[in-house]
This record gives structure tokens, sequence and C-alpha cells, in this order.
């Protein structure tokens, strides 16, 4: 791996990860009563949320100026990570077992793609 590309790969993981705060607002959004079917997707939570998605699109591409295209679908997985680790903070969720066996199977391969 070249160290040039260390940054855009930061870069690139960083809007995976604000991405899946998106998911964890999105979702706290949808279990909320709404007044109206318009109130419920014209509010500031989800209206943010779509925002920060498309800032994370532009972070996705500008990783992509440098980052070999291969390295976007490794490097993606990490959202699994950040959703469940999201998840358990801000939704209290439980991990399973079968849950926490498919996050060591994430490192692994992205580990072994890696190296």
């Amino acid at each position: 791996m070249n160290t040039k590309m260390l940054p855009y790969m930061l870069i690139y993981l960083t809007g995976v990860f604000l991405s899946s705060c998106s998911q964890i607002f999105l979702k706290k959004e949808a279990v909320k009563e709404h007044k109206s079917f318009l109130a419920e997707y014209l509010n500031s939570s989800v209206i943010l949320s779509y925002l920060v998605f498309g800032g994370c699109t532009l972070l996705t591409l500008l990783a992509y100026r440098v980052l070999p295209m291969n390295y976007g679908p490794v490097l993606e997985t990490a959202g699994y990570v950040f959703v469940t680790i999201l998840g358990v903070v801000f939704l209290r969720e439980k991990v399973t077992k079968k849950k926490l066996l498919a996050l060591l199977v994430i490192f692994a391969g992205i580990f072994i793609y890696a190296f």
C-alpha cells in the first residue's frame, strides 16, 4: 500500500462513519410518532441525515481520486461495524453471538485483504 493513499482511506472511512451515523438518526426518527405523513419526512433530523448522506458521497468521490476502485468495497464493510456499535450505544440494541461472529468475519476479511 502506498502511504500517499492513507489520507484518502481515512477520508473514505470518515464518509462511511458519517453515513452510519445518519442511518442511526433516521432509525431514531422512524420510531417516533409524527403529526402527518409530511411531518414524518420534512423534519430537521431527516433532512440533515440526507444532507450528510450527500456529503458522504462527495467524500467518497474525493477519496476515489487517489484510491483504486477495488479498495471501496473493502472499506465500505466498516459501515457494518460502525452501525453495530452505534446501534448498541444509541438504540440499546443487543449484540448476539451471530452478530459478533459476523463482525469477526468482516474484520478477518479486511485484515486478509490488507495483507
